[in-house]
């Protein structure tokens, strides 16, 4: 019998830790790794491969300190790497953002496109991406950096929560005058890319963007939300001035619609995910709809 490749896997009890755990118990040996920068420190990374997922995302009350996000995004993840590099591993996959790119993007968001990240979070992740990239002549390992966009599945609502909190209530989605395309992957897209990485030596390093294979509208999400909630759909076209107006009020009173929120609804945000597909040759198990619909029906 053919013996299992042990994967180490940081960052384990989070929303992509626990599902990418029970993807990959079935064909690898996987030890949940709890790791916390802590300066001089060094690790010992005993596996075949080395899924690096810990890390600080997003702060959306925006009280944490620009240290936090360098010492949790960049300074473990260079100590990960260096250890990574001392053992005998022979993968590290460094799951990253499109936000160490762009907060907004024109077009389609490529691995071509020059990083110019706006936020911290950003920032402190292309900072860790470009150390492992400084690193050459890796004999016999090979090395991903994963630039995933919003990423969805059971038990994980995301920014798909105020779309389904509209249905859900009967409220009409007001905006409609708006069309654009936004791009997400389904966790369980992301796990099945990540164990083909594991698993094909073929597949060579680099940065790889992870997207579903069809961008979708907001006005999509609402369908699929109120089909999955056997709901009618209302969809609302008011002007695109009174809705700037409204949003403006909402930065100052409490009500459900602010700038923030409008842009998260409404701004185009495509990215491309030709590169890993074409590395994969595989076809991805899931979907642009099904997945929304899967994570929907677990609300």
């Amino acid at each position: 019998m053919k013996k299992k490749n042990r994967v180490l896997i940081t960052g384990a009890t989070g929303f992509v830790g626990t599902n990418l755990q029970n993807y990959l118990n079935s064909c690898f040996v996987v030890n949940p790794v709890s790791v916390r920068y802590s300066p001089n420190q060094h690790f010992d990374s005993k596996g075949d491969a080395i899924i690096h997922l810990a890390g600080k995302a997003h702060d959306l009350k925006k009280v944490s300190n620009p240290t936090d996000y360098y010492e949790a995004n960049f300074e473990l993840t260079k100590q990960l790497f260096d250890a990574f590099l001392a053992s005998e591993a022979s993968v590290f996959i460094f799951m990253s953002t499109v936000k160490a790119v762009a907060d907004s993007v024109e077009g389609v968001l490529t691995e071509n496109v020059k990083p110019n990240p706006i936020t911290v979070y950003g920032k402190s992740k292309l900072a860790a991406e470009e150390y492992i990239l400084s690193r050459k002549n890796l004999k016999d390992k090979r090395v991903y950096i994963l630039r995933p966009c919003m990423i969805h599945g059971p038990s994980n609502k995301g920014n798909l929560n105020l779309l389904y909190s509209f249905v859900s209530k009967g409220i009409p989605y007001p905006f409609g005058k708006y069309l654009n395309r936004r791009s997400f992957v389904s966790v369980d897209n992301l796990c099945f890319i990540i164990k083909e990485l594991i698993d094909n030596t073929k597949i060579e390093s680099g940065i790889y963007n992870i997207a579903d294979d069809t961008s979708l509208s907001t006005i999509d999400l609402v369908q699929v939300i109120s089909e999955v909630l056997n709901k009618p759909t209302r969809i609302l076209k008011f002007p695109k001035l009174f809705v700037h107006f409204m949003a403006k009020v909402g930065d100052f009173l409490p009500i459900p619609i602010n700038s923030e929120r409008l842009l998260k609804l409404t701004e185009n945000y495509e990215v491309s995910n030709f590169k890993i597909k074409n590395a994969i040759q595989k076809t991805l198990p899931l979907s642009s709809i099904e997945g929304i619909r899967k994570t929907i029906a677990s609300f």
